[in-house]
């Protein structure tokens, strides 16, 4: 079969797979999700070589304790914010520093729980949002991280000359950055104006986030893959890779969305 043809229809697999889980229920929701973690995590492991079996256990026990059972506590969702948003700093330095981060066991777990499993309890916190279960919130902002992925690859093929960060991604071009931020905004918008879900400024403010952190999780899990060189984190996907190459930019988008969230409901 033609690749880009694999490619095509393993991808609407996965859209049409996530978009009925999500609507269906809570439950299954939470299930899919939860799958998605541990498939995330165990290539994860594959890339930093961290045994996957204690891995799988710790991040079960975690997804199911913060993002399944407990109820919405402030003081623990601070504590989750500052844990995530500490590791995605740590790696922010470790991206534009230019040099591999010592990684000794203990780090390889910070950057697991914080990296991977944190955003994924996140993913699931951002669903339950102001006490009610919304899973249209969920799929637009998947919406608008696949408007710019999409974009941004359209944009940067057809007119990108200026390197983004040619050392990690040769492919992503500075006119493709800005292309997918603005198709994303203008996706935000017309989300804003046919849905009675939130304010114009509240889906603004989620693509400009979703496209600059997004990029950047994209870059990091692209890092990560340099060093363990390989081209896929997997290959569970047919012309994909693996389940982190599809949600790279929504790990590391997670927690500032998640932070932004709940800075409105606090003001509000």
């Amino acid at each position: 079969m033609n690749e880009n043809v694999t490619r095509s229809l393993s991808g609407l697999v996965y859209i049409l797979v996530l978009v009925f889980a999500t609507l269906f229920s809570r439950e299954s929701f939470l299930l899919l999700f939860g799958i998605f973690m541990l498939q995330t995590v165990r290539e994860f492991c594959n890339l930093i070589l961290l045994p996957k079996t204690p891995a799988l256990i710790v991040s079960a026990l975690l997804y199911f304790i913060f993002g399944c059972f407990l109820p919405e506590n402030k003081f623990t969702d601070l504590g989750l914010i500052i844990a995530s948003i500490f590791v995605s700093i740590r790696l922010l330095f470790w991206l534009f520093k230019g040099k591999n981060m010592l990684m000794d066991t203990q780090g390889k777990w910070v950057n697991l729980i914080g990296y991977i499993i944190l955003p994924f309890i996140f993913i699931v916190k951002i669903s339950i949002f102001d006490g009610s279960f919304e899973p249209m919130l969920i799929i637009c902002i998947f919406i608008l991280i696949w408007t710019n992925d999409t974009f941004a690859y359209i944009v940067g093929k057809s007119i990108g000359k200026n390197k983004l960060f040619e050392s990690i991604s040769p492919k992503k071009t500075i006119e493709g950055f800005v292309g997918g931020l603005v198709f994303a905004i203008i996706t935000a918008v017309i989300i804003a104006n046919y849905s009675f879900l939130r304010p114009m400024y509240f889906w603004i403010v989620t693509a400009i986030i979703v496209s600059v952190f997004g990029t950047i999780g994209d870059l990091i899990e692209s890092k990560f893959k340099r060093i363990a060189n390989v081209k896929d984190s997997g290959n569970i996907m047919p012309g994909h890779g693996g389940m982190l190459d599809r949600l790279d930019s929504i790990i590391f988008v997670a927690p500032f969305l998640f932070l932004f969230y709940k800075i409105i409901v606090y003001v509000s």
